[in-house]
Parts: C-alpha cells; structure tokens; sequence
C-alpha cells in the first residue's frame, strides 16, 4: 500500500484539527483545542485501483509565538492551506506560508480550503482576494469542517494529484 504524508498548515483557529476530525472520524466538536507541535492521523483513500494512506500531520498553527518548522515539513508529499474565511488575517498568514512551504520542501501538490463557508455571508476574505489566489494558480476549494462540506472531496483531490506526480 502507498503511504504519504500531508501537512495541514494555517493559522490557528482556522480549523485544520475540525477538518482532520472530520475527514478521519466523521465528527465536529465545538471544544476548541490548540493543538501543540504536531497531531498525526491516518486516513485509506481509494482513488481508481489504488489505496492510499494518507499520514495527516496537523501542525500546530501559525502566529507571531509560532512558525512552521521546516523539519516539520520534511518528507511531505502534500500538503493542506487552511484559510478562516471569516478572518482576512488568515489569508495573509497563507499566502506568506506558501511561499515558506514551497522554498522547505520545493514544489509538491497542495490546495487551499477556504473553510468556514457555511458562514459565507460573514466572511472577510473577498471574492477579489479569492481571485487573486486563484491567479496564482492555487487549487481553491471551499468546504465547512462543521455540515463536512467538502471535506472528503478535498482529500480525493489531494491524493488523485499526488498520484499524478511521478515516482509517487
């Protein structure tokens, strides 16, 4: 079986621990929890004839006490941008994680969630801001770690382009 390790990076408190719990367990809480260095799940996923265990480190989120460490990074071969929709600061956070990601460990499948969108009316982060991203060529889903809104879909998509990439 293939095994592949994914990071879930973002501030904190945008939901990167609800999206896991989510994904892996099927359960939402409204205990909110820091998480402290790193958590590790793992999660099958079938895409066509193959199955993949996806290792999910949820790091411990970003803010001006704590960074993502490069050896934290390590050995990913994808990784998750959790965005707050409903903080704009959040968004700023990922896109200076990104560039931090990309220059740790190179060039390797990510996409950006853009959680929280059963609150969609509320959000801070614009539809131009949205667009912006997306001319960068990020991969943008929305999704809501509370209803599962996307959230299996964005694993699916996650492992079928990891999958794409050559000796995966």
């Amino acid at each position: 079986m293939i095994q592949k390790k994914v990071c879930m990076i973002g501030s904190f408190g945008v939901g990167k621990t609800s999206l896991v719990a989510r994904f892996v367990r099927s359960i939402f809480s409204e205990k909110y929890q820091t998480t402290v260095g790193v958590k590790i799940d793992k999660k099958v996923v079938e895409v066509g004839d193959k199955q993949v265990t996806l290792v999910l480190w949820d790091l411990a989120g970003e803010d001006a006490l704590t960074t993502v460490r490069p050896s934290q990074l390590r050995g990913a071969s994808a990784y998750v941008l959790v965005v707050d929709g409903l903080r704009r600061s959040t968004y700023d956070t990922a896109i200076d994680l990104q560039k931090r990601v990309d220059e740790a460990i190179g060039p390797v499948p990510f996409f950006c969630m853009l959680n929280k969108n059963d609150l969609r009316d509320r959000w801070e982060v614009t539809d131009s801001d949205i667009e912006a991203l997306r001319a960068k060529g990020w991969q943008l889903l929305y999704g809501s770690a509370l209803n599962g809104e996307g959230v299996e879909n964005l694993f699916r998509e996650l492992t079928t382009a990891i999958l794409k990439v050559p000796n995966a």
